[in-house]
């Protein structure tokens, strides 16, 4: 599903305008999005959890050119599944 898809369900299930669906998506996410970029966990109870994990430095290679690259630490969202989301995708 897509953003736009997304929000043409919101608005047909809500009865909100489809400028007013847009609005509510994007207050959503961008309020995930601020509150992993301070460092806070996001859980919507039943749905699933949002957290930053932390990515060891590495080396790797690039498969081009067979150079060995080091890739940096780095900090990365992960998203992990509540026990209802996961019931209902399992059928």
């Amino acid at each position: 599903m897509t953003k736009a898809e997304l929000v043409g369900k919101l608005a047909n299930k809500s009865k909100l305008s489809r400028k007013q669906a847009v609005d509510v998506v994007n207050a959503i996410t961008q309020s995930i999005s601020d509150s992993l970029a301070t460092g806070n966990k996001v859980e919507i109870r039943g749905f699933g959890s949002f957290v930053i994990r932390e990515r060891n430095a590495r080396i790797a290679h690039n498969p081009r050119s067979r150079e060995i690259v080091e890739v940096p630490a780095k900090r990365v969202p992960f998203f992990k599944a509540g026990n209802d989301l996961r019931k209902v995708v399992d059928g």
